[in-house]
């Protein structure tokens, strides 16, 4: 067979020329061994990681029975209520619901039973859905396979509903002069839900909340307001002393409750009056601004200077007074 002039060469046998080093990194070594949880496919890996999520539900910041969902900028998107006790408790007492997801394959006890029952009875939307949806919407808190939805509340101006109650009570639509409540400070759903139900218990018209660094109607405050806050309107203000103000030149006195007030409750002059009650936190009390918009700083005489009244029981207590002044008056 033809070569076309060409021989083969041989390799020769011996040293050859070598790399110059360029290979050098390839025999490096790659520090020590990492340690079997370190290494993405090994079972200690995955071990660890589902401990540290069960570690995270169990923390004091992990998501609670009721938490508000997130969307944008912070803003509150949706709430669900997560559990089965807390999703039954929330159906018992009547809280606003979308839907009631059903984990596929649940395991049914008495609990699981009930929350059909009312649901159905609602007539509120039954939907199975599978677990890594719940997981999502839930944000890996526990829910035991049921998550209630809660629409978001839908709240009205502080000063439109001010203006209608004043406007209404001076053509006699409305027996009682304008009662309102406002909120400085309060973060506790449980406080606002308290609250809530002791304006409606004294024939109060109405909640004002603040838009920022405001607790809001979730479904703990519906829960603690027994069912007032269907009949209780929230109103939000933009900014809690611009609506103080407004709330003065439609002739409704704003008092504000504290420990060293002006006046003492029992002898308040302007309970027949159209009055706004502003409360502060527990620990800050009312806040600067607010205070020097007060027309009175009204005070609860109690018998320890060391004590002082949960938020919700103050109120309750002013406008109980409130409501026997009016009664006597008449």
């Amino acid at each position: 067979m033809a070569n076309n002039g060409r021989r083969a060469v041989k390799a020769k046998k011996g040293p050859t020329i070598g790399t110059g080093g360029h290979g050098r990194k390839g025999l490096e070594g790659k520090g020590p061994t990492p340690k079997a949880e370190d290494r993405p496919y090994h079972k200690a890996h995955k071990s660890k990681q589902l401990a540290e999520r069960s570690a995270a539900k169990r923390s004091p910041g992990a998501r609670s029975a009721g938490a508000s969902r997130t969307g944008p900028k912070g803003r509150a998107t949706e709430e669900v209520v997560t559990g089965r006790n807390s999703v039954v408790e929330a159906l018992r007492a009547g809280i606003p619901a979308k839907a009631l997801h059903i984990a596929i394959r649940i395991e049914m006890d008495d609990r699981v039973k009930e929350s059909l029952k009312l649901a159905a009875e609602r007539g509120i939307p039954l939907l199975e859905t599978g677990k890594p949806e719940l997981d999502r919407m839930t944000d890996d808190a526990i829910h035991q396979g049921l998550v209630l939805q809660i629409p978001p509340y839908e709240y009205q101006d502080a000063y439109d509903l001010a203006e209608e109650t004043v406007a209404k009570w001076k053509k006699g639509h409305v027996p009682n002069a304008p009662l309102f409540v406002a909120l400085d400070g309060i973060t506790d759903p449980r406080n606002l839900g308290a609250i809530i139900r002791s304006v409606s218990a004294f024939n109060g018209h109405g909640v004002i909340v603040p838009e920022r660094r405001s607790v809001g109607v979730t479904a703990s405050a519906w829960k603690t307001s027994a069912g007032a806050a269907v009949r209780v309107p929230v109103a939000r203000a933009a900014n809690l002393n611009s609506a103080l103000k407004q709330f003065k030149n439609m002739g409704i006195y704003v008092l504000g409750l504290d420990g060293d007030g002006d006046v003492s409750l029992p002898d308040l002059s302007l309970a027949s009056e159209p009055i706004c009650i502003v409360v502060g936190s527990e620990g800050k009390g009312l806040s600067r601004l607010v205070r020097e918009n007060c027309d009175q700083i009204v005070s609860i005489p109690i018998n320890s200077a060391m004590e002082s009244l949960n938020a919700s029981m103050a109120v309750g207590i002013s406008l109980y007074e409130v409501s026997r002044q009016r009664a006597t008056s008449k």
